[in-house]
């Protein structure tokens, strides 16, 4: 059986903290799909479409990553791909506090699910996303938390 995983977010925008986590997880699993969730609650800075395209650009040296969307619940969606893993990124204990309640969440949802949590490298743990929205809509220098090519000011941010 392919032991697929599945990390999952709204990567609005990705950063270099994300691909952290998928480049030293990817070497773990057969498959392993950067999911953007669509979550109708929440207001995004940038299209779904410019998360998936920037994704895709900073992914494209992982042989066995694949991006995609989703709406509804990430376990389901988990569940409709096959994945036996989540696989949730973590830059310090609040983050840990917040993924347990989740993960036992998840497990009482859907028993064939194993949540991975993966501590960012050092060097990204304070990079995070609400932040670097901030510094964008106030014209700021992001280019040391985004991957390379990422340029959310075309945009018109």
């Amino acid at each position: 059986m392919k032991k697929i995983a599945v990390f999952a977010g709204s990567f609005d925008p990705i950063t270099l903290g994300h691909v952290n986590v998928m480049e030293r997880a990817a070497p773990l699993f057969d498959e392993i799909i950067l999911a953007i969730g669509t979550n109708t609650t929440k207001q995004y800075m940038f299209s779904l479409e410019d998360r998936m395209h920037w994704a895709q650009q900073a992914l494209v040296h992982i042989s066995n990553a694949q991006v995609q969307s989703f709406d509804g619940l990430t376990i389901d969606f988990c569940r409709n791909m096959g994945a036996q893993y989540l696989l949730r990124g973590i830059r310090n204990g609040g983050d840990f506090e917040y993924e347990r309640s989740i993960a036992h969440m998840n497990k009482s949802l859907y028993q064939e699910i194993e949540t991975i949590l993966m501590f960012t490298d050092p060097q990204f743990a304070f990079i995070h996303s609400t932040i670097v929205r901030e510094i964008i809509r106030n014209k700021g220098d992001v280019s040391s938390f985004l991957p390379k090519g990422l340029d959310v000011y075309s945009l018109g941010a």
